[in-house]
């Protein structure tokens, strides 16, 4: 399965996976064949993981200046984090696996299969928004998630960190560009 996991900063990735606009690769007669596992809005899912410890953050802060009014918005600016992460799976190539032929078909079962599963699989990934495309050349999987480490010692005790949340899943990194 090849996968490929990016930052984002922008929403134009979860526009394009939820079909707000459409490109050029699109078969837009197909379009009713993909899945959505879950679309959430992702300033809401913000405040559903964080605003917990957010509040008991800013208690232990006597100055409003240390204080955070906003995490959402704290990570969306940040230099060292993403507000999300986004990685898609595919399974084959066009020449074996293409939409509409039986391995493009079985190829897709199993990317459902994975999909239904991957958030009890990753429970310190928090999955937002999760597509299956089956109207482009191949059919692929787009999962959006929020990455949340817990029980942390310095900053919020629940906060937005991808090599915090794998390290807790089990995943320790080789050096800084190897997590």
């Amino acid at each position: 399965m090849g996968t490929t996991i990016s930052g984002m900063t922008g929403r134009g990735s979860i526009r394009h996976n939820n079909r707000s606009f459409s490109a050029a690769n699109v078969d837009r007669s197909r379009s009713e064949q993909n899945v959505t596992f879950c679309n959430e809005d992702l300033k809401k899912v913000y405040h559903e993981l964080f605003d917990e410890a957010l509040a008991a953050y800013n208690a232990k802060k006597k100055k409003t200046r240390d204080k955070i009014p906003d995490y959402y918005e704290h990570i969306r600016q940040s230099k060292q984090e993403k507000l999300f992460h986004e990685a898609i799976f595919q399974i084959g190539n066009l020449t074996d696996c293409g939409c509409g032929s039986p391995g493009g078909e079985r190829a897709a079962a199993a990317l459902k299969e994975f999909a239904e599963s991957f958030q009890e699989r990753n429970p310190h990934l928090r999955v937002f928004n999760m597509v299956l495309h089956m109207d482009e050349a191949t059919p692929h999987l787009h999962v959006d998630f929020v990455p949340v480490a817990t029980e942390q010692s310095r900053g919020l005790s629940t906060r937005v960190s991808m090599k915090q949340a794998l390290k807790q899943q089990g995943f320790e990194g080789l050096g800084r560009k190897q997590t």
